[in-house]
C-alpha cells in the first residue's frame, strides 16, 4: 500500500539508526527533539494531505508501473501536466507550511532525471542500471518513501576540477569499485529535508570530463547507512526553536539543510544508477535544473501567499484597513504570479526524453530561476513595510517576556493596536519576522542553483543569431552584418 499515513511515516523515521547531529548533539528521536521536529512536521503535513478527501488528488496520483494508487512524489512525470501538478503540489506545501519540504520534493525530481538518463547508459555501454532503478522506484512507491535529493558538494576550491583539488574528499567520489556494489567518499552540502527523509539520492554534482570521471556518480542510500554522518546547519531563529516557548515564538513547520559527510560509504549494486561514466554528467545537470527551476517558481509563489496573507494580518492588528495597502498587496500578487506563471509556461512547452520522462524547457525555466532569485526578495521587503517596525527583527520581546506575571500585562497592552489582542499581533508580527529573514525563507538566490548559472544558460540556450535573422529578413537586410573583429593590442 502506497498510501502511507502520518503515524507510517513518523514510524518510520524513529526506526532509523540515529545519525543526526545538531549543536554537538546526536539526536535520538527527529520526529520529536526540538531542532528537526518542525521539519518532519512539514513533511507529515504531506501524508495527512495524501489522506484528505479534498486534498489527495493533489498529493496522490497512479504508478505508471503498476497501475495503483501512490504519493505523487514517488511518481514518474512524463507530460507537461505531470509536472504541473508537481507546481500545483508545491505551491499548496507552502500555503500550508509556510516553507519548504525538500524530501518529497529533490528525490522525486531525481529519480525521474536518472530514468532518462540511466536508458541513455544503458543503450551505449548495455548496463542495467534503469531495471535497477526501476526496482528501487518501486519499492519506494511501495512504502511511500520520502526521499532528500542531494546533488550539492563542498566542492573546495572553486578554481579547480574536483580530481585536482588537494583534498578530493571535498565532492563525493567512488573510491572503491567491488563486484558487489561500490563504495563513495566525500561531502553534500546544504542537502533540503535529510532529517525527515527515509532515503537520500545523490546525484554528480557538476559536469565532469574523464580525469574527474570518480566524481560521476548516482545512487540512493537509506539515511541511516553505515559511515554516513548528517550535521544540520543552523538558522537565525534556531536558539528560539529550543527555547520551552518556541510553539508561540515560531511556526510549528519549518526546513533544515543537511551535511551528509560520507566516510567510505558501501553501497551495493541494485543502488546504483551510475558509476563514472561522465560524460553523462552533463545530461544530468540540464535535466534536474530544468524542472528544479520551472518548479521553484510555485515554492515562492506559495510562501508569497503567506507572506500576503500575512500583510494583511498585520495591517488590520496594527488597526489599518488592508485596503490602503492594495496596491502594494497587488504588486505582491503579481510577484507570485510571474514565478509561478513562468514556471507552468517552462512545463507546458516542455519535451520528453525517449525513456518517457519529461523535462521543462530549459530557456523558460532558466529565466524562471533569474525571477525566483528576484521577485521574492520585493515580496519580503513589502511584508515588512506592510507590517510595520514591529515585523523587523530585533523589535519584539519575547514571548516569555510577555507570560510574566510582573510586566508581561504591560507589554501585552502597550502591543495592542488594533480590534485584536496583543498576543495576536505579537503572532502576527513573528510570523512575519520568520517568513522575511528566519527560518521560512527558501532558497531563493542559490536553491536548485544560483542565478549566474542560469544566466549562463539563458545565454547559450538563447539563438541570438535567428534573432538577428527575423530583424534582418522584416527590413529585406541581405548584407552579413557579422561581429567586429577584437583590436590588435600593439
Amino acid at each position: 500500500m502506497g498510501i502511507k499515513t502520518r503515524e507510517d511515516y513518523l514510524a518510520a523515521l524513529q526506526a532509523l539508526r540515529p545519525n543526526v547531529y545538531k549543536f554537538g548533539e546526536l539526536i535520538e528521536d527527529v520526529t520529536t527533539h526540538p531542532a528537526t521536529k518542525r521539519t518532519v512536521e512539514s513533511h507529515a503535513l504531506n501524508y495527512d494531505a495524501a489522506n484528505d478527501p479534498e486534498l489527495a488528488d493533489m498529493y496522490t496520483t497512479v504508478s505508471t508501473f503498476t497501475g495503483e494508487k501512490i504519493l505523487r512524489w514517488n511518481s514518474m512525470m512524463q507530460n507537461a501536466d505531470d509536472l504541473i501538478a508537481n507546481m500545483k503540489m508545491k505551491r499548496q506545501n507552502y500555503r500550508r507550511t509556510g516553507s519548504c519540504t525538500g524530501a518529497v520534493c529533490c528525490g522525486w525530481n531525481a529519480q525521474n532525471v536518472m530514468w532518462a538518463i540511466t536508458h541513455d547508459i544503458d543503450e551505449e555501454f548495455g548496463t542495467n542500471y534503469q531495471e535497477r532503478l526501476k526496482d528501487w522506484i518501486l519499492s519506494a512507491q511501495s512504502n511511500g518513501l520520502a526521499v532528500a535529493g542531494a546533488m550539492t558538494d563542498a566542492k573546495g576550491n572553486r578554481g579547480l576540477k574536483p580530481s585536482q583539488q588537494p583534498d578530493p574528499d571535498t565532492n563525493v567520489r567512488v573510491v572503491e569499485v567491488r563486484d558487489d556494489g561500490i563504495v563513495i567518499r566525500g561531502a553534500k552540502v546544504m542537502i533540503c529535508g535529510t532529517a525527515a527523509s527515509h532515503e537520500i539520492f545523490v546525484l554528480p554534482g557538476g559536469i565532469y570530463r574523464e580525469p574527474d570521471q570518480d566524481f560521476a556518480v548516482a545512487c540512493v542510500v537509506p539515511r541511516d547507512i553505515e559511515g554516513l554522518t548528517i550535521v544540520e546547519a543552523t538558522h537565525p531563529s534556531d536558539r528560539r526553536e529550543l527555547e520551552e516557548t518556541a510553539d508561540v515564538e515560531v511556526p510549528n513547520t519549518g526546513i533544515t539543510q543537511g551535511w551528509l559527510l560520507f566516510e567510505d560509504v558501501f553501497v551495493p549494486n541494485e543502488r546504483v544508477f551510475m558509476c563514472k561514466e561522465w560524460k553523462y554528467t552533463s545530461k544530468v545537470i540540464q535535466f534536474f535544473t530544468a524542472n528544479y527551476r520551472a518548479c521553484i517558481g510555485a515554492c515562492v509563489a506559495g510562501q508569497g501567499d503567506v507572506m500576503l496573507g500575512t500583510s494583511v494580518l498585520m495591517a488590520r492588528a496594527n488597526g489599518l484597513s488592508a485596503k490602503k495597502f492594495a496596491n502594494k498587496l497587488v504588486d505582491m500578487s503579481v510577484n507570485n504570479q510571474i514565478t509561478y506563471g513562468l514556471g507552468v509556461g517552462a512545463c507546458a512547452i516542455g519535451f520528453q526524453h525517449p525513456s518517457g520522462s519529461f523535462f521543462a524547457d530549459p530557456l523558460t525555466a532558466h529565466t524562471n530561476k533569474v525571477m525566483v532569485a528576484t521577485l521574492p526578495y520585493e515580496v519580503k521587503r513589502l511584508t515588512q513595510d506592510i507590517g510595520g517596525g514591529i515585523a523587523e527583527t530585533g523589535c519584539m520581546p519575547s514571548y516569555k517576556d510577555l507570560a510574566n506575571p510582573e510586566y508581561g500585562p504591560l507589554l501585552q497592552k502597550y502591543l495592542k493596536a488594533g480590534d485584536c489582542s496583543g498576543e495576536t499581533r505579537f503572532k502576527a508580527a513573528r510570523l512575519a519576522e520568520w517568513l522575511t529573514v528566519g527560518a521560512g525563507v527558501p532558497g531563493c538566490m542559490h536553491g536548485g542553483g544560483s542565478p549566474d548559472g542560469a544566466k549562463l544558460v539563458i545565454r547559450f540556450a538563447t539563438p541570438m543569431e535567428e534573432y538577428v535573422d527575423y530583424a534582418k529578413k522584416i527590413m529585406n537586410i541581405e548584407e552579413d552584418v557579422p561581429e567586429p573583429e577584437k583590436p590588435k593590442r600593439k
